[in-house]
């Protein structure tokens, strides 16, 4: 049976038999897949047709062009992706800002609430990534860093 580390030992364990590590390893492997899957899906309409979640007032301000506007966002989502690939500690809360903007979108749509409320807990994961991205993300395989 596994045991819990307790924090104060935490340190002394080797990064990849901590759950922190665990954590930032589920966390950044899923907002790197989820948003080039969503970005890619954009050129496609595979999953769902996309542009039914543009609010009226951002398609009045891209002037009606919202397949092409769609597809802009799912070039933004695949760069934002492989920026939480390369560096985490930085692009997770771009990937945050990113998804509060959907949510105001959503929000303007006046439906698709369950969808917003997602992406908020979408967001606060990026957050999460980000902050543990400002542990783990230059200790690739390595012994738990120091603490200052």
């Amino acid at each position: 049976m596994a045991h819990a580390i307790p924090y104060s030992d935490a340190t002394a364990y080797p990064i990849e038999h901590r759950p922190a590590y665990h954590a930032y390893q589920i966390l950044h492997f899923g907002f790197f897949l989820a948003p080039v899957i969503a970005g890619i899906d954009k050129f496609f309409d595979k999953l769902v047709v996309w542009d039914m979640y543009l609010s009226p007032f951002v398609s009045r301000l891209v002037q009606h062009h919202d397949h092409t506007f769609m597809q802009v966002v799912g070039v933004v989502e695949i760069i934002a992706a492989i920026g939480v690939l390369i560096k985490p500690r930085f692009f997770a809360y771009v990937v945050s800002l990113w998804l509060l903007g959907i949510i105001v979108n959503l929000l303007l749509c006046h439906q698709f609430y369950d969808i917003a409320l997602r992406d908020f807990g979408l967001s606060l994961g990026a957050l999460a990534l980000g902050r543990l991205a400002a542990e783990f993300d230059h200790h690739h395989g390595t012994t738990a860093p120091e603490r200052v």
